[in-house]
C-alpha cells in the first residue's frame, strides 16, 4: 500500500468535509458550498466560473488546455434529512463517533467533493505545467429533478468545445469497503404513467365493463410478467416495476372513472427507450383496457461499459493504494454521468461505501475519507501525466 496520509492531510480533508456537511444544502440549495470551493480552486490556479440556471448553482473549474481532458463530476446538494429527532446527532452538525463521520451528505457526496478539492490542490502544486486539461463540474441539482444542473451545462460546454474526454464521478460506488466496486456504466431510467379511463358510477349500478380497474386487470398481469431477454456480460436484463396504482374517490360505493398505473423501467444499452416505448404501447393496445393515454419520461439513457484508459487507471489506483481488486459494475440508480456517457464519453464512478446513503445517520468511515484525496490524485496523474497521455492517445 502507498504511504499513509500525513496528519496534516487527514486534518485538511476532514475539516473541509465537515464544513461542507454543516451547510444545509437540501436540493436545489447550495448553501454556499460552491463559493467556498471556488475560492480554494482559484487560489490553486484554476479558472472558475458559475454557470447558474434558474435556482440551481453550477460550478465549472478548469486548468490546462487540450487533450486528454479529464473531468471530475459531483454535486453539493443533498436529500432532505427527514425528522431530525430520528438522527443520533443533528444531520447538519457533523460528528465523529466510533471512527465514523456522521451527517447528511457524508457519503453522498460531500466527502468526495472535499476529496476532489484536496486532490486538485495537491496535483496542481506538484504539476503546474501538466499536459492536457483537468476540470471539475459541480451542481446543486443532482438529487432533484436534474433539469438545471449538469443537463443544462453540457450544451454550453459543447458550444465552447470544453467537453471532456473522460469523466470521473465521485458518487458512492463502494459496497463493503472503499474501492471494492467501481461503476463503468449505468442502466437507463424511464418513468411511465398510464392513464386508463372508464366511467365513474354507483357500485350497485355500474357496468363492470366501464370500470377501468376491471378492464386493466389483464394488462397489470402482463406488465408483472414482462421478461426482457437483453442482458449481457456487463448489464443485467431490463426490468419493469410497477410503483403506484391510483383509482377511486375514497368512497367504497363509487367505481373509479380513471386508473393511474405508474411504472419504472431500468433499461440497458441493448434496449433503447424508443424501442421499449413502442413495445409497451403494443402491449397496452393488445390488452384492450379501454381508452388510455401513456406519459413517457426518460430520466436517463443507459451508457457504458466505459472504454479507453480511465477504467484501467482507476482499477490500478485502487489496487495500489487500497490493496483491493475492484469489481466493475453497472448497477445502482442514476448519476450525472448519464449526461456524458450516452454521448460516447467514458464515465467511471468511484466513491465511498454506499450502505447509508439517503438514510438516517448517513456516515462515512474516517479512514476511508482520508484516503480519497490521494486516490483521486493518483487517478488524475494516471490520466494526465506522461504515462496517461501516451495511454490516452494509443
Amino acid at each position: 500500500m502507498a504511504t499513509a496520509p500525513s496528519q496534516t492531510e487527514r486534518d485538511a480533508v476532514l475539516a473541509l468535509a465537515r464544513e461542507l456537511i454543516s451547510r444545509v444544502s437540501v436540493t436545489p440549495e447550495d448553501a454556499g458550498c460552491q463559493p467556498l470551493i471556488a475560492g480554494r480552486l482559484e487560489a490553486a490556479g484554476m479558472t472558475v466560473e458559475s454557470i447558474n440556471v434558474e435556482d440551481v448553482r453550477n460550478l465549472f473549474a478548469r486548468h490546462g488546455r487540450g487533450s486528454p481532458h479529464l473531468m471530475l463530476v459531483g454535486h453539493t446538494d443533498v436529500v432532505p434529512p427527514g425528522p431530525e429527532a430520528n438522527w443520533a446527532s443533528p444531520p447538519f452538525e457533523p460528528e465523529i463517533r466510533d471512527g465514523m463521520l456522521y451527517g447528511r451528505g457524508a457519503a453522498d457526496m460531500k466527502s468526495s467533493v472535499a476529496a476532489f478539492v484536496l486532490a486538485l490542490e495537491a496535483f496542481l502544486q506538484a504539476h503546474p505545467d501538466h499536459p492536457g486539461t483537468i476540470s471539475l463540474l459541480l451542481t446543486s441539482d443532482e438529487e432533484g429533478p436534474a433539469r438545471h444542473g449538469v443537463r443544462a451545462v453540457v450544451p454550453e460546454l459543447e458550444k465552447r468545445a470544453l467537453m471532456p474526454d473522460a469523466c470521473l464521478v465521485g458518487e458512492p460506488s463502494s459496497r463493503e469497503r472503499l474501492g471494492d466496486v467501481i461503476r463503468i456504466g449505468r442502466r437507463g431510467s424511464i418513468q411511465g404513467r398510464l392513464h386508463v379511463y372508464g366511467r365513474q358510477g354507483h357500485t350497485a349500478y355500474a357496468d363492470p365493463a366501464e370500470n377501468p380497474v376491471h378492464r386493466a386487470g389483464p394488462l397489470l398481469a402482463e406488465l408483472g410478467r414482462l421478461d426482457f431477454d437483453d442482458g449481457d456480460e456487463f448489464f443485467p436484463a431490463t426490468r419493469l416495476q410497477i410503483s403506484n396504482l391510483r383509482a377511486g374517490t375514497g368512497a367504497d360505493n363509487v367505481t373509479p372513472g380513471e386508473l393511474e398505473i405508474w411504472f419504472n423501467l431500468r433499461n440497458n444499452p441493448n434496449s433503447r427507450s424508443g424501442e421499449l416505448e413502442a413495445e409497451l404501447r403494443d402491449l397496452i393496445q393488445g390488452c384492450d383496457p379501454g381508452r388510455w393515454e401513456l406519459e413517457w419520461r426518460v430520466s436517463g439513457e443507459p451508457f457504458g461499459p466505459a472504454v479507453g484508459p480511465l477504467p484501467g487507471v482507476v482499477m490500478d489506483a485502487c489496487r495500489e493504494l487500497l490493496e483491493v481488486e475492484p469489481e466493475p459494475d453497472t448497477g445502482g440508480g442514476t448519476s450525472d454521468g448519464r449526461f456524458f456517457g450516452p454521448l460516447g464519453i467514458p464515465v467511471v464512478e468511484l466513491g465511498p461505501v454506499n450502505a447509508t446513503i439517503h438514510q438516517v445517520d448517513e456516515c462515512i468511515a474516517v479512514d476511508d475519507l482520508v484516503l480519497l484525496p490521494g486516490l483521486y490524485r493518483r487517478i488524475i496523474e494516471g490520466m494526465l501525466t506522461s504515462g496517461g497521455v501516451s495511454c490516452a492517445s494509443s
